[in-house]
């Protein structure tokens, strides 16, 4: 069983940044692949960014792609989304995934643990 927190989201104007961090109990975080996903009012849950369990791999959904870096400490089991150049159309809440699979490419169907979710809203 694993059990994930996020934090870090909150309100931020257009072309701000934030920092959300998903912090997993148990010990087996490294054997995880980890990723980010988010899902808008009145849309389906969307996947943003994903990286391999040793940290040396990471995808992401093309809208993005060049503003958005997931990283991940497997010694103090967390996953980091470091979001720069905001948009509104970034808001949305965010969900931490744990995935027991080899790759990056996820999909909610493929997920075996969420964390509650964070709220982020960007201003215009």
């Amino acid at each position: 069983q694993v059990q994930l927190v996020e934090s870090g989201g909150g309100l931020v104007q257009a072309g701000g940044s934030l920092r959300l961090s998903c912090a997993a109990s148990g010990r087996t975080f490294s054997m995880y692949t980890m990723g980010w996903f988010r899902q808008a009012p009145g849309k389906e849950r969307e996947f943003v960014a994903a990286i391999i369990r040793n940290g040396y791999s990471s995808y992401y959904t093309d809208s993005v792609k060049g503003r958005f870096s997931i990283s991940r400490d497997n010694a103090k089991n967390t996953m980091y989304l470091q979001m720069n150049s905001l948009r509104t159309e970034d808001t949305a809440v965010y969900y931490c995934a744990a995935a027991n699979s080899g790759t990056y490419y996820l999909t909610p169907g493929s997920v075996d643990y969420w964390g509650q979710g964070t709220q982020v809203t960007v201003s215009s």
